[in-house]
């Protein structure tokens, strides 16, 4: 009898040790995937059930995404000063001066139309070997003004007319991150920017070759600069530059981002008749553009993707195998040979489309604005401020609408929202 009760309770005393074996076991097991659910929330690992999240884990992008922010880390810390204006026939040479009011479908295939960046944009740093602060919420990028490098294109016949508007609003919020493309030396826009003028050296005048040489050395510059945005505008732009940087600042540069809007309604087709490969010859091509009259923005990843294509002179010869001008070329080498879509910004106006169809209270939203002679009226927006005859484009009366503290501005006539 006492053997049978030394050998029960051995038996109870083996399974207590096991049931507490199993307990044990259970509590580690919950620790390690607590552990690993916490790790995965602060570090944002993503569990790749989102499509748009997964499109940016490509060799392709993540290749660029490293590359924008190895050389985002190697930018020169002293500011680049400058700024200066200027601009560019605002005509595209595709359109002649027709207002498209047809407005762009949002679905339309082959464009985003203004779509918030991902989560994964959000922790590309990390991904890239660069450990983010242990906080519970991931800081998304944030971008300022100097991140920004601002190209106008202009020619020399307007130096003394829309430079000079320029010069005395929107340029002077941006004075260092602005640069003028033109065609000639000017030493007095030269001395007024603070060197910020560029003499291109391409042909003077508003014709194909002439636009896209330019376009291609303000793509160039970009690439020196290693700022993290690029964004293009025309002479006849008035930029709202506080309004571009909260634009901006909702995207990662270290992802693939072409932002625009189009002045058409449907994607461009043209038909390549000059490859090489006999089996492409008057092959039918579809592809977006953004309106350089309205301007646009490409990311520090995405100009490194076109560096081979479009550096050294090969934007021009792009532009002349498919014949249509810069911004055209712009989209033809974006949406067609690099297939990122354009994603389309409803703020970015050009002179193709009625001015005055935007309210002004809405002025503050939108990022840029144009203007037209069409026939013998003008399309501009329609503002309270100055008189027709001495401002006709509207453009003062735009800035001291948006900011009525400039000295430029009459005190008693313009008032703060």
């Amino acid at each position: 009898m006492r053997c049978l009760r030394k050998k029960m309770s051995q038996v109870f005393s083996l399974s207590l040790r096991y049931k507490r074996t199993l307990q044990a076991m259970a509590a580690g097991t919950f620790l390690i995937y607590m552990t690993l659910v916490l790790y995965q929330n602060v570090y944002g690992y993503s569990g790749g059930n989102s499509v748009q999240e997964l499109q940016y884990n490509s060799l392709d992008s993540a290749a660029a995404a490293a590359a924008a922010e190895n050389v985002i880390a190697k930018r020169d810390n002293s500011v680049v000063n400058g700024g200066s204006d200027g601009g560019d026939d605002s005509a595209n040479g595709y359109g002649g001066n027709v207002i498209h009011n047809r407005l762009i479908s949002s679905n339309s295939v082959g464009v985003r139309h203004h779509s918030k960046p991902t989560r994964s944009d959000y922790y590309d740093s990390y991904q890239n070997g660069q450990q983010p602060a242990v906080t519970g919420t991931p800081k998304p990028p944030t971008t300022e003004l100097d991140d920004l490098l601002i190209s106008v294109k202009t020619t020399k016949g307007y130096h003394d007319t829309r430079l000079e508007m320029i010069t005395k609003t929107w340029y002077q919020l941006a004075k260092e991150q602005t640069w003028f493309f033109t065609d000639t030396d000017d030493q007095h826009y030269q001395k007024l920017t603070n060197g910020h003028m560029v003499n291109t050296n391409c042909s003077q005048g508003h014709f194909r070759k002439a636009l896209c040489c330019k376009m291609g050395k303000e793509f160039e510059f970009f690439l020196d600069s290693a700022k993290r945005w690029w964004c293009h505008f025309d002479d006849d732009n008035y930029v709202n530059v506080p309004r571009l940087v909260r634009l901006l600042d909702e995207y990662s540069p270290t992802q693939d981002w072409y932002l625009g809007k189009p002045s058409i309604s449907s994607p461009l087709e043209i038909f390549l008749d000059n490859t090489k490969s006999s089996t492409e010859v008057n092959k039918k091509v579809t592809f977006w553009f953004a309106t350089g009259g309205a301007g646009f923005c490409i990311s520090r990843a995405l100009a490194l993707k076109m560096l081979p294509i479009a550096s050294s002179g090969k934007f021009v010869a792009i532009g002349d195998r498919i014949r249509f001008p810069d911004d055209v070329t712009m989209g033809f080498i974006i949406e067609h040979i690099l297939n990122v879509p354009l994603t389309v910004v409803d703020a970015f106006h050009s002179h193709l489309e009625p001015m005055e169809f935007i309210r002004p209270e809405t002025f503050h939203d939108q990022v840029s604005f144009s203007y037209a002679r069409m026939k013998n009226e003008w399309n501009v927006v329609k503002v309270d401020g100055f008189d027709l005859k001495t401002d006709p484009k509207r453009i003062y009366s735009l800035h001291c609408h948006l900011y009525p503290f400039f000295s430029i501005c009459p005190k008693t006539t313009i008032k703060r929202r």
